[in-house]
């Protein structure tokens, strides 16, 4: 493959690196007062590279380092439409915080051009650059506001933590190179079926596992999620957890499942672990708390543990219901967050749940939409949730795993409590003062989509299901 074949598989991922770059340039000619053009330039930027991925070939680049596929495909436009409606709800924030700098939306661009690489990559190398590149700039986004003692705790931990994480991931990698003598997924497969998986090779997916669970805040490597989930601007932490949450388990599945198919019986029993403590403490530490945002961060804990459900079946139905899982839990999160972003009074940001009080009586419409995407997270019918973990039960069920498929569904029982609890106070306790009614545009856009494929998702499921069908299939070519 010559060198130009090489780049045109990758025109989405160069599309966006020169235009991060190009931002820059332009910010700090233009200073603080381009931040909001250039979000907006960086948000189209991204719907294109969506369109460019849709109808770009399907091949590998760079001998095989990166592969696009249906697979990495269906994780890129998710990925990017994550991306973009960040930027978009980001404008509202600029209008009302005093500290934005251009800074911020090139960053989001850039980590999600790592994200794309991650997702892309057949090979640890270029799966570790793209992770780095990724998180590098989260770590900024995290402690963007300066002044905010609680975002520049939230970015401290997040990159100590982080740095652990990645210093795991590495040695796992190290381990595997060390018993394998390759980095190429495709290799890793034919000496394992071999050879067969050794004590070496086992110490070496372990700590890999160990690496991307912190990336999905699972259980036991979770401790930096609520602090980051309330430290952070509210559109990074809607940034951290849909685009980065989506970016992790699509490569801990390509990571996995590609290079060490005939290992299942050794990785499968640390990821039911993994699972099976995410759907518990997401299930019980969030009833206790009061602050939205951390809230949703034990809710993301236990969604991703439901997510990894379809990782223990090993199956094409178990990557299909992971991936339909994703982009479930992509939007509705989204649309969860710019309610949260909407929760200001006088333009000072409010997080308490019991601000929410009688949100009913004083914003009819955002207390529709936010009940409704929250009971869309608790998997009530007939709303969009309650399609994807039944897709994740099953897949589990057909693998024979039926004790966890049952201790998924009483942890989705528990876990209703707080979802409910939120939707309880919106529409039964007395009004709070009323929020704040500047949304902007985008926000509104962002929000309406969000509830109607929340509300209306039952009337036509099928488009979105096949689509996770086909990316899943991919895979396993």
């Amino acid at each position: 493959m010559t060198i130009t074949h090489d780049l045109a598989v990758l025109v989405p991922e160069l599309m966006l690196a020169v235009g991060s770059m190009a931002a820059l340039l332009l910010g700090a000619w233009r200073g603080n007062g381009s931040t909001g053009g250039i979000s907006i330039g960086m948000a189209l930027l991204m719907a294109v590279a969506a369109v460019l991925v849709v109808i770009g070939p399907e091949t590998g680049a760079f001998h095989g380092a990166f592969v696009m596929d249906g697979f990495a495909r269906f994780a890129d436009v998710i990925i990017l439409m994550c991306g973009a409606f960040v930027l978009l709800m980001a404008q509202s924030f600029f209008t009302v915080e005093k500290h934005v700098r251009f800074e911020m939306p090139v960053l989001i661009a850039l980590s999600t051009l790592g994200m794309m690489l991650m997702v892309s990559a057949s090979n640890f190398i270029a799966l570790y650059l793209g992770l780095e590149l990724h998180s590098l700039a989260l770590y900024v986004l995290a402690a963007f506001n300066r002044d905010n003692a609680r975002s520049s705790e939230a970015g401290l931990k997040y990159f100590v933590l982080g740095a652990l994480s990645s210093g795991l991931l590495l040695y796992g990698i190290s381990l595997i190179y060390g018993f394998t003598g390759t980095m190429d997924f495709a290799a890793i497969t034919g000496i394992v079926k071999a050879s067969g998986i050794g004590v070496g090779l086992v110490f070496g997916l372990v700590f890999l596992i160990a690496g991307l669970a912190f990336k999905l805040s699972a259980v036991p490597f979770h401790m930096w999620a609520p602090d980051v989930y309330e430290g952070a601007p509210t559109p990074i932490t809607a940034f951290i957890a849909t685009a980065s949450k989506v970016a992790a388990l699509v490569t801990t599945i390509r990571a996995i499942l590609v290079p060490f198919p005939d290992a299942m019986h050794q990785w499968q029993q640390v990821i039911i672990a993994v699972s099976v403590l995410s759907m518990a403490l997401g299930a019980v530490a969030a009833i206790g708390q009061e602050n939205i945002k951390r809230l949703m961060a034990y809710s993301s804990i236990g969604h991703m543990g439901y997510a990894l459900l379809g990782l223990v079946a090993g199956t094409v139905s178990g990557v299909k219901a992971m991936l339909f899982y994703l982009a479930f839990y992509a939007v509705t999160n989204i649309g969860v967050f710019v309610c949260i972003q909407a929760m200001r009074r006088d333009g000072v940001a409010v997080e308490k749940i019991s601000d929410l009080a009688g949100l009913a009586r004083t914003r009819p419409r955002l207390a529709f939409a936010f009940s409704a995407l929250m009971l869309s997270l608790a998997g009530i019918p007939p709303l969009a949730g309650i399609f994807p973990k039944i897709y994740v039960f099953l897949s589990v069920v057909q693998a024979h795993q039926y004790v966890l498929a049952a201790f998924g569904f009483i942890a989705t029982c528990v876990g209703a409590y707080y979802y409910l609890r939120v939707a309880k106070v919106i529409y039964f306790d007395e009004p709070a003062k009323p929020f704040d009614k500047d949304a902007g545009w985008g926000m509104a856009g962002i929000l309406t989509f969000a509830t109607a494929f929340t509300v209306l998702f039952v009337f036509m499921p099928w488009p979105l299901i096949n689509q996770a069908a086909l990316a899943a299939q991919a895979l396993f070519r």
